[in-house]
């Protein structure tokens, strides 16, 4: 252990928001992974600037995360440093219709906000389990919905330069799982968003009719990453790994649900291993029968 990087770490991040060896099954929610060399979870927008810029300047390899549920973190572990953006950055403040909502808050937490409020636009994506910077990053979506219908701006963090831009939802690109976050070196910091005055019984019954399905589609009572694979074109990828024969395919403790055929779910105290089996098998087998290539919609970091 580097103690010197470690105080010059804590010194940026703020006291008690390192941990060192931590075990990253604890912050995924496929509860899978071995352990992150450091785990830092900065206070604010100033602490994450400080946290970049020192990595950087030590050359050390990161990886910034939300809710962990779009992420598979393999057994061996992250031999770098995690930056979690959390519970610590998730300021909310609504003004009129506009949300402005911090990195690490929760997709849901800001849905169920502008739901009381009686503002639509978010209700159907109420029940993505991912943080606003995730969500922007993936341009989240469910049931028709995404977030480039809401989005007005984006401030981020250019990581080669260190400055903070603002993006707007043209600048931000934003397509079926993609936005230029994923192409340049930039951290997602906050977003803001703009709804529309409605109905509040309404909407409430929007939320609460997606958030049915989702229980009644959905295996939620395992650990997952939600879809693992995006849609291939002209197909649903869940239909492609039922008709292949693979529902309940398993390979130790994880397994090709039989609720939903595109998730791969810890059924049983699965490793990471073990869920990437399952995914190759999958991709494997859909590409030798329709000749389809399953594109992960899952993150897969390694060592």
């Amino acid at each position: 252990m580097n103690q010197e990087f470690l105080k010059k770490l804590t010194d940026a991040a703020g006291e008690g928001n390192v941990l060192i060896d931590e075990p990253m099954y604890k912050h995924i929610t496929f509860r899978v992974g071995g352990k992150a060399s450091y785990f830092v979870e900065p206070e604010n927008v100033e602490g994450v600037c400080k946290v970049i810029k020192l990595l950087k300047k030590e050359n050390k390899p990161f990886f910034v995360m939300g809710n962990g549920s779009n992420l598979l973190v393999t057994d061996e572990g992250y031999d770098g440093v995690i930056v979690k953006l959390g519970s610590k950055l998730s300021n909310i403040v609504v003004s009129g219709n506009k949300l402005t909502v911090e990195a690490g808050a929760m997709l849901t937490r800001a849905s169920r906000l502008a739901c009381d409020r009686g503002l639509t636009g978010m209700e159907r994506l109420s029940g993505i389990p991912g943080t606003i910077g995730g969500a922007v990053v993936m341009n989240a979506g469910a049931y028709g919905a995404e977030i480039k219908d809401v989005i007005v701006s984006a401030k981020v963090l250019d990581v080669e330069t260190g400055d903070i831009l603002i993006l707007s939802r043209e600048e931000l690109n934003l397509s079926y799982r993609h936005s230029i976050i994923m192409e340049k070196n930039y951290i997602v910091l906050e977003a803001q968003f703009l709804l529309a005055e409605g109905d509040k019984d309404e909407i409430i019954n929007i939320v609460n009719e997606c958030t049915a399905q989702r229980k009644s589609k959905q295996p939620l009572e395992y650990g997952s990453a939600g879809s693992t694979f995006k849609r291939p074109e002209g197909h649903f990828a869940g239909k492609l790994i039922q008709d292949a024969g693979l529902a309940g395919y398993t390979v130790g403790g994880a397994q090709v649900s039989e609720k939903h055929c595109g998730f791969v779910i810890n059924r049983d105290n699965a490793t990471a291993t073990d869920v990437l089996s399952v995914i190759n098998h999958v991709q494997e087998r859909v590409l030798e029968q329709f000749g389809v290539k399953l594109e992960l919609e899952v993150y897969i970091l390694k060592v």
